[in-house]
């Protein structure tokens, strides 16, 4: 499996995200600066987290024109599986990939904490070495991950199985810790129709090694590399 993650001015998560690959594949992703135009033969592209262009205008927004998204945009109409994580997810909506909105978290605060998710759906590449059902617990660091969607979309959203995770208590939690940002039905990640993308604001990356506290998000990506292989 041959990955590529797309750096922005800003990114920061980059690192976490091709270390958790390697973990998974054995293999060193390549590194691609925004200004590229083009991407040679890849099976998945990661859009990471970070704050590309300061979030100036809104989180995604300036990154979702640069001119490598272009290029993802040709790639995902090929099929090429793509994964979005925090402000990976914020560009992958702005650039109209995924639909909805990120907003300002609930309470205008930013949020770093550990959350339960809970699997929604192991049909995809994404999620398929998890049983539905599943909880996990990962790390959240985001201002704007308040997802929204019209209800129509929600009702496609829900209907068609295309909500990948959503925020739950853990156990012995008390249910208000479940949703740490507002997001509509506990949303925290979303499937393109054809379920080649995924956008999630939770980092499964930073959640791939027992040094971080916690393997959960190791099936993101053996799930990933094994479905690509």
């Amino acid at each position: 499996m041959r990955a590529a993650i797309i750096r922005f001015p800003g990114t920061n998560r980059e690192n976490d995200a091709a270390a958790a690959l390697k973990r998974a594949s054995g293999k060193e992703p390549l590194l691609v600066w925004h200004k590229e135009s083009e991407l040679s033969d890849v099976d998945l592209i990661v859009l990471p987290g970070g704050f590309a262009f300061g979030d100036y205008l809104r989180p995604g927004a300036m990154a979702a024109h640069s001119p490598i998204m272009t290029e993802v945009k040709r790639q995902a109409d090929r099929g090429v599986a793509i994964v979005g994580i925090c402000n990976g997810f914020q560009i992958l909506v702005e650039a109209g990939l995924l639909p909805g909105a990120l907003l300002r978290n609930a309470e205008l605060k930013f949020v770093c904490r550990d959350v339960h998710l809970r699997v929604e759906t192991n049909n995809s590449i994404f999620t398929s070495a998890y049983d539905k059902g599943q909880l996990m617990r990962v790390p959240i660091a985001h201002h704007d991950g308040n997802y929204f969607a019209d209800r129509g979309t929600l009702d496609r959203l829900e209907g068609e199985e295309r909500v990948a995770f959503r925020y739950v208590a853990g156990p012995r939690e008390p249910e208000e810790r479940a949703n740490p940002n507002g997001s509509v039905n506990g949303i925290a990640g979303i499937l393109s129709e054809n379920r080649r993308i995924l956008g999630m604001m939770p980092h499964p990356e930073d959640a791939t090694d027992p040094v971080q506290g916690s393997t959960e998000g190791c099936g993101l990506f053996d799930g990933m590399v094994k479905a690509l292989a």
